[in-house]
């Protein structure tokens, strides 16, 4: 069984940063893709950011220059490195991955932006 497990929400001021982690646990042969969307109260799921497994990242245009993807394949694990942030940016941010040629999502890690 495959999970996809996020830490490092948490509330922070406007300017603040944070950084998400998720780690991929259980029987794994491969893993492609992995990325991060988010969920704002009565709006839509949208993209944040994406990484390939060589590393090409696509990130939203309403986070470019203010959020950075990476990952460590050795660990399983992407990241998603938050700075500047800003009210508008308070969501519940979920995990996926491909994992073993199927798509996996995190429980997700909630971050609040105070203004």
């Amino acid at each position: 069984q495959v999970q996809l497990v996020e830490s490092g929400g948490g509330l922070v001021q406007a300017g603040g940063s944070l950084r998400l982690s998720c780690a991929a646990s259980g029987t794994i042969f491969s893993i492609n893709a992995m990325g991060w969307h988010r969920q704002a109260p009565g709006k839509q799921r949208e993209l944040v950011a994406t990484i390939t497994s060589g590393g090409l990242r696509n990130i939203a245009g309403s986070v470019k220059g203010r959020f950075t993807i990476s990952r460590d394949n050795a660990k399983n694990t992407v990241y998603l490195q938050m700075n500047s942030l800003k009210a508008e940016d308070t969501a519940i941010y979920y995990c996926n991955g491909e994992v073993n040629l199927a798509k996996y999502w995190g429980q997700g890690t909630q971050v609040t932006v105070s203004s």
